[in-house]
């Protein structure tokens, strides 16, 4: 009986680029890296057999991302989070109050202060600062995106964060107040401030 084609995968211009500054940069895992080749020689015409040759993976491995890869697409999946293991039944990894508590922080901050070129963050772009930052040692964007919003933190709709510089007057008995706004389409010209009253 004859083998089937693999199915044909045709990447946009912006994916194809979206792939190749997922290679370029130096934080991205092993694994991800794979993938995002994978994906590229599959676009090439490359075959299941061809590809795992190649990158000296399993036929089967090659086969997987590419049809996980299609079927995300249909879902309009952002480009990266495409890469990512799927999530696995059971308990999810447990994260301290602290490194939650930076999460949040980092989210109601612009992310060009992180050096990054956008003007809102997103799931992934947290997920990938907070690895490079060292919060935490792994995190995908799906966890971060079900932690903002359990926090009802809309990191897109962020408008600034106040956050002063450790001084020694805050050893004093002062009150200092951090304030996140969050923007509310629903509600014209309404913001929604969420203070934290530090002591």
């Amino acid at each position: 009986m004859p083998r089937l084609a693999p199915k044909l995968l045709e990447l946009k211009p912006v994916e194809q680029e979206e792939l190749k500054k997922i290679l370029a940069r130096h934080h991205t895992s092993q694994q991800v890296a794979k993938r995002a080749n994978i994906i590229l020689m599959a676009s090439k015409g490359k075959n299941h057999r061809q590809i795992a040759r190649e990158l000296k993976i399993s036929r089967k491995m090659a086969r997987l991302w590419r049809e996980r890869w299609l079927e995300l697409k249909k879902k309009d999946v952002p480009v990266r989070e495409r890469l990512l293991d799927a999530e696995r039944p059971g308990s999810p990894t447990k994260f301290t109050t602290e490194q939650v508590l930076q999460l949040f922080a980092m989210a109601c901050e612009s992310p060009e202060k992180y050096g990054r070129p956008i003007s809102h963050w997103t799931s992934t772009e947290l997920a990938e600062e907070m690895e490079k930052q060292g919060i935490v040692e792994t995190i995908s964007a799906r966890h971060v995106g079900r932690l903002l919003s359990e926090a009802t933190l809309k990191p897109h709709q962020s408008e600034y964060w106040l956050n002063p510089p450790p001084t020694k007057s805050l050893t004093k008995k002062s009150k200092t107040s951090v304030v996140c706004t969050n923007k509310h389409k629903s509600l014209e010209k309404r913001e929604r401030e969420l203070s934290v009253v530090m002591r």
